[in-house]
C-alpha cells in the first residue's frame, strides 16, 4: 500500500488541518497517500527534517526523533482514519497506547511512512494497529485507542 509515496496525496496538509486540531509544531502528518474506508487502512507520510524543533535538545550532535512523537504521528494518522470512518464533527482523542515497540531510530532526512489498520470503530471511538516505517523497515509499532468527543466538550 505504501509503495509509491510520491503520488498525489489523498489528503494534503490543508485537508488534514480541517480534520485534526493540531498545528505547528504538533501537526506531525504531512500528507495522506492512501485511504481505504472499506479495508479500514490509511497511510500517511511525515518528512523528518534536520530543522525540526525537537532535534535541538534530543541528543544534539546525534539527533534522534523522540519515540513519543513517532507515536503521536501514528495517533494523528489513526485519528484521521477514525474521523473519516465516523464522518462527524467529533475529534478523536488519544485514549490508550499498548504494546509499543521501538525498533529503529528515526533521524533527520528519514521519511516516515505511517500505516494504520482499523481494528474496531464505534460512535464512541476506535482502535487501530499502527506502524511507522523508514525505507520499508519497521521503526515503531503500537496498538492505539481513541475516544470521539464533541469539540464543545474540550
Amino acid at each position: 500500500m505504501a509503495d509509491d509515496l510520491s503520488r498525489t496525496p489523498v489528503l494534503d496538509i490543508k485537508a488534514i488541518s480541517k480534520i485534526l486540531p493540531h498545528r505547528y509544531p504538533f501537526l506531525l502528518v504531512d500528507r495522506i497517500v492512501s485511504l481505504s474506508l472499506e479495508e479500514s487502512l490509511i497511510v500517511g507520510v511525515k518528512n523528518v527534517t534536520a530543522n525540526e524543533h525537537f532535534f535541538q535538545g534530543h541528543f544534539p550532535g546525534v539527533p534522534i526523533m523522540p519515540g513519543v512523537l513517532i507515536l503521536e504521528a501514528l495517533a494523528q494518522t489513526g485519528g484521521i482514519l477514525v474521523h473519516e470512518k465516523n464522518k462527524n464533527a467529533k475529534i478523536a482523542l488519544l485514549l490508550s497506547v499498548n504494546n509499543a515497540k521501538f525498533r529503529k531510530p528515526v533521524v533527520p532526512g528519514d521519511v516516515l511512512t505511517l500505516e494504520a489498520k482499523g481494528v474496531h470503530f464505534s460512535s464512541k471511538g476506535g482502535k487501530i494497529q499502527a506502524k511507522a516505517l523508514v525505507d520499508g523497515q519497521l521503526a515503531v509499532q503500537a496498538d492505539i485507542g481513541f475516544a470521539l468527543v464533541q469539540k464543545e466538550q474540550l
